[in-house]
């Protein structure tokens, strides 16, 4: 139903979320992310607790493997939930539970995490994870827009995907106006989410730099 990237880059220290499933409006549930604390997605059977409650974790310092076994043990059901968990120091964390649909499973890699449930098998997550580390020069914007379009292509979700969503915090800097230091974009139902995620961030990035000819864009008021 659901597959996500959740990353750190090395780099410049920015951490972000893309994600791809059947539902509607992904992103006001799914991704969560803060600037210096680490990025989440809590998808399968979606609980928001686990998004607030593991950057709150992760804020007081604790670990994503210990945060996770903390976050899981307040909501109920975990057996239907998947949690993906990547902090400031690219560790990373991530659960499966034992009924959520087939094909179900999640990659820990150097600075992401990958995890996919009722989507056409592992293949879409092999496609996600190859293109990430593939593109390791480029900012991570577009790391995590050409990785779940890679995802897209090798087959997406059991059922049709209707929506997708970006969440990138510690952006760099061509991208930040004082207004926006965040990038969240969202496609909330489409029948080519990914495709139309791409369409808006290209649209989204030609338009921030013509609002940072301003420079009161910039710094603000």
């Amino acid at each position: 139903m659901t597959f996500t990237i959740v990353a750190r880059c090395q780099r410049t220290g920015a951490l972000g979320v893309a994600t791809c499933t059947t539902g509607r409006s992904v992103g006001s549930a799914v991704p969560y992310a803060e600037e210096g604390v680490g990025a989440v997605a809590t998808q399968a059977t979606t609980n928001v607790i686990h998004g607030n409650n593991s950057l709150r974790l992760l804020r007081m310092g604790f670990d994503p493997k210990t945060v996770l076994r903390s976050t899981l043990a307040l909501g109920p059901h975990p057996e239907f939930r998947q949690v993906l968990i990547v902090d400031s120091q690219g560790r990373t964390a991530a659960h499966t539970g034992s009924r959520n649909k087939d094909w179900r499973g999640a990659v820990e890699g150097k600075n992401y995490v990958v995890g996919g449930n009722a989507i056409v098998g592992p293949r879409v997550i092999k496609a996600v994870v190859k293109t990430f580390e593939e593109s390791e020069k480029e900012p991570l914007h577009e790391r995590l827009v050409r990785a779940i379009d890679a995802g897209e292509e090798a087959g997406g979700c059991n059922e049709p995907d209707h929506t997708a969503a970006l969440l990138v915090v510690g952006i760099e800097e061509e991208l930040k106006t004082f207004l926006r230091p965040v990038l969240s974009l969202r496609v909330d139902c489409s029948d080519k989410p990914t495709k139309d995620l791409r369409e808006i961030y290209e649209s989204y990035k030609s338009w921030i730099g013509e609002q940072r000819g301003d420079p009161q864009n910039v710094r603000g008021y």
